[in-house]
């Protein structure tokens, strides 16, 4: 049966987060009332990832596995939303920071029309000082060099149509200029704030290099790109 819905989850090292994940979502999901799927994106991962998967998929019918060799989170994302199935693409990071049950608001902008892709936005973030003064700079940042209209693009809790998987590509941190794509495509892109939880497992694979300095150059790269090549759909 093809779902309507299909959750992509890119994982790496997330043991300890997987079974309270899914739970979730499966919960979410199947309030909805219609078919759906959640698509597990091993990355590589070396811990116990893996058979905490494998458990999941044995308790849960529409959870599988997508396994790849460690090739990073934008990699990792693109590779489950080419596998889903479904009209109604959704996405969430692995990590159990993000929750589910902010999902149904972000489906009813996009299949109310109001929208092609739907962001979370973490208003009340539960990370460290650090890291939260570094995302704030970089989003402010963004947002003057790629008008994309949303706060925090960070943020992988997103809902979007189908249609918009055809102008994503392989590009380093898609995972977080996604929605400056699609807005550059003509897709009408939205935001809602969303809830934001501490990790309870695992830990952040974010440092200085990956959250500013090799973003900085991913973000001047992509508006030069799509000043030169601008798209339309």
């Amino acid at each position: 049966m093809t779902p309507r819905y299909s959750l992509v989850v890119p994982c790496y090292n997330e043991a300890g987060n997987i079974a309270d994940l899914v739970a979730a979502a499966d919960e979410v999901l199947a309030a909805r009332g219609r078919p759906y799927e959640v698509i597990l994106v091993n990355d590589g991962s070396t811990d116990a990832t893996g058979a905490e998967i494998a458990a999941a998929a044995a308790r849960w019918p529409a959870c599988r596995e997508l396994r790849l060799e460690h090739q990073g989170q934008a990699a990792a994302l693109l590779a489950g939303l080419r596998a889903a199935g479904g009209e109604v693409l959704l996405t969430m990071d692995g990590d159990g920071q993000n929750d589910p049950r902010d999902f149904p608001a972000l489906l009813e902008l996009v299949e109310s029309g109001r929208c092609d892709v739907a962001c979370g936005w973490r208003v009340d973030r539960h990370d460290t000082q650090l890291r939260r003064l570094m995302s704030l700079l970089a989003n402010r940042v963004r947002r003057l060099l790629l008008p994309d209209g949303v706060h925090d693009a960070g943020c992988q809790l997103r809902v979007m149509r189908r249609d918009v998987l055809a102008v994503l590509r392989p590009m380093y941190l898609l995972q977080s200029f996604l929605p400056a794509l699609a807005a550059a495509a003509g897709f009408k892109v939205g935001e809602l704030p969303v809830r934001h939880h501490a990790r309870r497992h695992g830990l952040s694979k974010y440092g200085l290099a990956q959250l500013w300095l090799r973003p900085a150059l991913g973000l001047l790269r992509l508006r030069w790109e799509l000043w030169r090549r601008p798209t339309h759909r």
